[in-house]
């Protein structure tokens, strides 16, 4: 009896013990999971939308004013921002302006799929097999470094003028930054991971995709992105250096024609199509994609 009565309250505190832990771990879940609500739409204007609202117009402000007070005075050097908007209008009435849009974009987007089905098995090899490392680590780092503008003259000579040369420079650029920043990646996935995905059984290719893949998503993520910069200023310098009628006209080569003509308008007009869609391109897909990322691992609140 005198055991019997010792026991009981030994339990019944390990009892209270197993319930106090339980309910700590179910509040520190809940803390986990707390997520906020959707913010305000003024405090989105102030902190997502003025700020660079605010930046445009005082980019534009300075503009005007070294046109207005006749601080650059010559229309040939620095058009005001009024004879740019003339032009953009014009190319809208003649159904031109998203022609120019949409050669170019078609092009650079189709060219990075390309790019990122060649470099994500390629930068895997690379990070997991160490002689691949060691032949061509140091030659996509090279290739990486190298101006693409560079792979134009032997990929016009080797193609000649058509899309395939096109998207022979933009494969160039844009590969070896998706390569390395998938190595990148992998690099940083911490051996407790791949200890215990060996523990599970997931080892080949099955742990490539279940273990290491998710794990290296951040440093791959940022190489795709460096990899659409890389593609897109591929493509324009492509389209600038090796312009031909039957190519149609793209942003690169209004661009050129804009210098052609001397007609600093349409100058300005291609360069600002070019950054239009160059930071488009990043918050329709990459900004989300890096958020998602973020989030799915607790380093972003959604908000």
């Amino acid at each position: 009896m005198a055991s019997t009565d010792t026991t009981r309250p030994a339990g019944g505190a390990g009892a209270k013990d197993g319930g106090d832990l339980a309910g700590l771990e179910a509040g520190l879940d809940a803390l986990e999971s707390v997520q906020q609500g959707r913010k305000p739409f003024r405090q989105t204007f102030m902190e997502k939308i003025l700020p660079p609202a605010v930046a445009v117009l005082l980019v534009l402000a300075v503009w005007q004013a070294l046109v207005s007070f006749e601080i650059v005075d010559d229309p040939t050097k620095l058009p005001a921002p009024s004879d740019v908007w003339e032009v953009l209008h014009q190319a809208w009435l003649q159904g031109e302006l998203l022609g120019y849009i949409w050669t170019s974009v078609s092009r650079g987007l189709l060219g990075f799929c390309f790019a990122l089905v060649i470099g994500t098995p390629l930068g895997l090899l690379v990070a997991r097999v160490k002689f691949v490392r060691a032949a061509i680590g140091p030659i996509l780092s090279g290739l990486q470094s190298l101006p693409s503008v560079a792979w134009v003259p032997p990929a016009v000579i080797w193609l000649g003028l058509n899309n395939s040369m096109m998207y022979a420079v933009i494969l160039l650029g844009a590969v070896p930054s998706i390569a390395n920043g998938l190595v990148s990646g992998v690099d940083q996935v911490s051996p407790i991971f791949l200890r215990a995905g060996r523990t599970l059984g997931a080892t080949g290719l099955r742990g490539t995709w279940h273990i290491v893949l998710p794990a290296a998503l951040p440093g791959y993520v940022a190489g795709l992105k460096q990899g659409w910069a890389f593609s897109w200023r591929s493509l324009m310098a492509a389209e600038i250096i090796a312009s031909f009628p039957d190519l149609g006209v793209g942003l690169g080569q209004l661009l050129e024609n804009g210098r052609n003509a001397s007609d600093m308008a349409m100058v300005f007009e291609a360069i600002l199509l070019i950054l239009v869609v160059g930071i488009a391109i990043d918050l329709l897909i990459f900004s989300p994609l890096e958020r998602w990322v973020l989030r799915s691992r607790g380093l972003l609140v959604r908000g």
